[in-house]
C-alpha cells in the first residue's frame, strides 16, 4: 500500500508521496486539495495522512475504503 501526505507547502497544499520531493498534485486549499485527492484515488490502494497547517497529523484516510486495515476483525 502506498502513503501520501496531504501538507502545506508555501501558500498552498499538496499531496505528496511518502519518500517524494515533487508533489503530486497541488491546490490553493486544503479542502480542495482533499477533493482531488479523492479522484486521483479512484482505484488505487493507499493510505493518506492529512496535516494541520502546523505539520501535525489530523487525520488518515484509506482507498479502497475496504482496505482499511482499522476495519478488520481481530
Amino acid at each position: 500500500m502506498d502513503n501520501y501526505h496531504i501538507v502545506k507547502d508555501g501558500d498552498h497544499w499538496a499531496l505528496k508521496k511518502a519518500g517524494a520531493t515533487q508533489a503530486t498534485l497541488t491546490a490553493p486549499t486544503k479542502d480542495e486539495a482533499i477533493h482531488k485527492t479523492q479522484d486521483f484515488m479512484k482505484g488505487k490502494t493507499a493510505s493518506v495522512k492529512i496535516h494541520k497547517e502546523d505539520g501535525t497529523i489530523q487525520e488518515e484516510r484509506t482507498y479502497p475504503r475496504s482496505a482499511d486495515p482499522h476495519r478488520t476483525p481481530g
